[in-house]
């Protein structure tokens, strides 16, 4: 999965104090927090990342998330647990990523026109994640991207930066022009008829979705500690990164953008 793994140590950063290690070799990939604390993150992601190599067979768990570029809550999400516990459990989860969020919609003379939650940088953001998905199309490729400009302190003056880091083949300028075209426009709109099918309907961002089901319950064990949950709905045998639960942190209602 590239080198990803400097990345995430570098802009992991912005959401998390820095700690001191006071825990021995033995546990020092225990959790995210104890790695980060040793500075041993990469390392510990590169092992994860290598056993992660492993194939197993029974279906994977599903993971959708409905969010918006600029909600303080889904960028948490996305960076504190949606990409780390994807790069340490990607054999057996599959994400999809959907961004519009509470986005509101009207057709204009034929074009859509969009109005976002935090305004229209928010919808440039939303689009721009939306033109990377296009362009990109693997997972693998794109998620690195979006997490780079999630994490970053502005979110859609990151593309550029993290388009040269991660995917230089692509240039920004095809993204924004994507962005401001016919293209991103439709783009959007598909966004905008998935998130307005949900069942239930959404109620605030992010909306995170598993296996087909979304539960008052799902939602905090995800926000929670989304690792240890994957873990446990996988059905299969469990990989070896599963022996180690991750601390949950109590999802709080001001990690959430009300619909």
């Amino acid at each position: 999965m590239k080198s990803v793994l400097f990345f995430f140590s570098l802009y992991f950063v912005n959401f998390s104090s820095q700690e001191i290690c006071n825990y021995p070799p033995s546990e020092w990939c225990a959790t995210q927090e104890i790695a980060r604390a040793c500075q041993v993150e990469n390392q510990c992601l590169e092992f994860y990342a290598r056993v992660s190599n492993k194939k197993f067979s029974d279906p994977a768990v599903q993971v959708e998330l409905y969010y918006e570029s600029l909600c303080g809550g889904c960028r948490n999400f996305i960076v504190t647990q949606l990409f780390p516990t994807w790069l340490m459990l990607n054999n057996i989860m599959n994400v999809t990523l959907v961004p519009y969020g509470n986005a509101m919609e009207k057709n204009n003379s034929g074009k859509w026109e969009f109005e976002c939650q935090h305004g229209p940088e928010e919808c440039v953001g939303n689009m721009m994640e939306a033109c990377l998905m296009y362009y990109l199309g693997n997972l693998d490729d794109y998620f690195l991207v979006i997490f780079c400009m999630e994490s970053s302190n502005n979110v859609t003056m990151a593309l550029d930066a993290c388009l040269s880091i991660y995917e230089p083949s692509l240039s920004s300028k095809k993204v924004v022009e994507c962005v401001n075209s016919d293209l991103g426009n439709k783009l959007m709109h598909q966004n905008a008829l998935r998130t307005e099918a949900l069942n239930p309907p959404h109620k605030y961002v992010p909306w995170i979705v598993i296996n087909g089901k979304h539960s008052d319950d799902l939602q905090s064990r995800a926000q929670s500690a989304l690792f240890n949950l994957i873990c446990e709905t996988y059905t299969g045998p469990k990989p070896d990164a599963c022996s180690q639960k991750k601390e949950e942190i109590p999802s709080k209602s001001d990690l959430l953008c009300l619909n």
